[in-house]
């Protein structure tokens, strides 16, 4: 059997999508290496390490074999390495509790996912590889709490949107500073677009692969091993687990469900290059295998800590209805009122609202991608509504809503990136009236560098009031995260900006911090 092309590990569609997340893939073809692989005394950790989806048993471990990470095969050849692992309680590895080894497929990128498991709940552990007689970076991690624990607190982080010819990932390392218990990223984590040769604001020469979109698996890789590189990137995964989820641009900008960009990109060629962007995601990410079902990978899932949060982890692109009257911000679109619109499709709406029907958590959180509180883009008397937000898909949204009323849901919190603003909103059932009560909150993370430097004299100041949408309590178009304070009497929300991205070394601070109460849906400022 011959080595099997390049181009046919990059149209992988369909029925094929399967085989390319296969965890046992026969590989009759790939001679094993050791250390002499990496002959050339190339440091092979250059993109750092990761963990992910923390369970109260078992940790996800990731890393990616890549001395040289802007070349397609992360400058490695076509064979299978074997990597040490090792977890611990404390970072000088004298107290061990887990360790084995794996092998980096060059199928995937070189990519290690390991599920580190027999793990204690609760617990902070650190972990690191070793591969061609070189060690990793050490990385901390934490399990998840028992299910039948009662946890007095949980600090969290959550971030979005980081694209990295726009500015410098400051926030990323003010993020990893904070050390908190996990970390959420809501999408946007690399962006497909074509890279200026200067490399935009970080005034950065990048080879001339970056200039064209990713659509091959070749060109998404190394997409993700560019923005993997950075230092602070890496700092903010080796701090604390992180839990992912994709949004539009790990893929094509505002895609839809089976639905590409039009024009001369066919249906099929679509689905083909949404494989190769799912296959890159899984390569460079901490989280575990996801089911597949023809082209179509299953990302959205549930993390329970104790009886104090459960966490939602939701998927509103693969399951969605196009969008409608022509995407953007429309006024009078009639079609976005239309009932049998779907935002996350019939089976992932069933399995939210039976899950949250279900919970015994104190706090229920949708940690999602777009904004579901409505924001109308007119100060004047016109609605103008986006047709890629939960707006667009309104009876979803209702759906949804109205669902956690009649469940009598506790402390519903929605955790939202990709509009690179900060907001935070009480949501309701009815948005056009300003008398309706508030069923739970929002809160929405600006981007870590997309749009770049932003403007810090914009905005609702926390707990004033905007009259176009009176439920807003909070709003701000800088940079920067959400930093997180759970405990069964409330939920801070602490909104981390920095200035300015288009140079390293911004400082941080707190633009607004709010709360809501444990039974009191809305937001307060502090």
């Amino acid at each position: 059997m011959g080595h099997p092309s390049r181009r046919s590990f990059l149209g992988l569609g369909g029925a094929a999508f399967a085989l390319a997340f296969t965890s046992d893939l026969a590989d009759p073809w790939t001679a094993s290496a050791d250390a002499r692989t990496m002959a050339r005394g190339d440091y092979p950790f250059r993109l750092g390490v990761a963990s992910g989806d923390p369970l109260p048993d078992r940790v996800v471990l990731w890393t990616r074999l890549a001395p040289q990470p802007l070349e397609p095969l992360g400058g490695l050849p076509y064979q299978k390495i074997k990597v040490e692992w090792e977890i611990a309680e404390d970072e000088a590895f004298t107290r061990r509790v887990r360790h084995g080894s794996a092998w980096a497929l060059p199928e995937y990128g070189h990519s290690v996912h390991v599920d580190a498991t027999g793990l204690r709940p609760g617990r902070d552990y650190h972990y690191r590889f070793r591969a061609g007689g070189e060690l990793s970076p050490v990385g901390r991690t934490r399990t998840a709490p028992a299910h039948d624990a009662g946890p007095e607190a949980l600090r969290l982080a959550f971030a979005s949107c980081a694209s990295w010819q726009d500015g410098y990932y400051s926030a990323y390392r003010h993020l990893a500073d904070e050390h908190p218990d996990v970390v959420f990223h809501l999408g946007d984590y690399i962006y497909e677009f074509g890279i200026v040769p200067t490399g935009g604001n970080r005034n950065t020469p990048v080879p001339e692969q970056f200039r064209v979109q990713c659509d091959t698996l070749d060109r998404y890789r190394v997409q993700y091993g560019l923005y993997k590189s950075d230092p602070d990137l890496q700092a903010a995964h080796h701090a604390a687990p992180w839990i992912v989820t994709w949004d539009d641009h790990e893929v094509l900008d505002n895609w839809a469900g089976r639905y590409g960009p039009g024009g001369d990109v066919t249906e099929q060629d679509y689905l083909v290059i949404r494989a190769n962007a799912f296959r890159a995601f899984w390569e460079n990410m901490p989280v575990r295998l996801p089911s597949v079902e023809g082209p179509d990978a299953r990302i959205y899932r549930r993390f329970t800590f104790g009886d104090l949060a459960e966490f939602n982890v939701l998927d509103t692109r693969q399951y969605r209805d196009d969008q409608v009257c022509g995407d953007g911000q429309q006024v009078d679109c009639a079609d976005r009122l239309d009932p049998a619109r779907q935002m996350i499709g019939a089976e992932q709406e069933k399995w939210l609202l039976d899950g949250l029907g279900a919970s015994r958590a104190r706090w229920n959180v949708l940690a999602q991608q777009v904004a579901m509180m409505q924001l109308d883009f007119d100060a004047g008397p016109a609605q103008k509504l986006s047709m890629d937000l939960w707006d667009g898909y309104k009876a979803a949204k209702d759906r949804l809503l109205t669902g956690l009323v009649e469940r009598r849901v506790s402390n519903p919190v929605v955790l939202t990136g990709d509009i690179h603003y900060n907001l935070a909103g009480d949501l309701r059932t009815n948005f056009d009236d300003p008398a309706s009560p508030a069923v739970g909150v929002e809160l929405v993370c600006t981007s870590v560098s997309s749009g770049g430097n932003g403007n810090a004299n914009t905005g609702v100041p926390p707990g004033g009031s905007d009259p176009v949408n009176p439920h807003l309590r909070f709003s701000s178009y800088q940079r920067g995260y959400v930093s997180c304070e759970v405990t069964r009497s409330q939920w801070r929300a602490d909104f981390r900006v920095v200035p300015y991205v288009d140079r390293p070394g911004a400082p941080v601070s707190t633009r607004a911090s709010l709360v809501t109460l444990d039974g009191a849906p809305g937001l307060h400022a502090l």
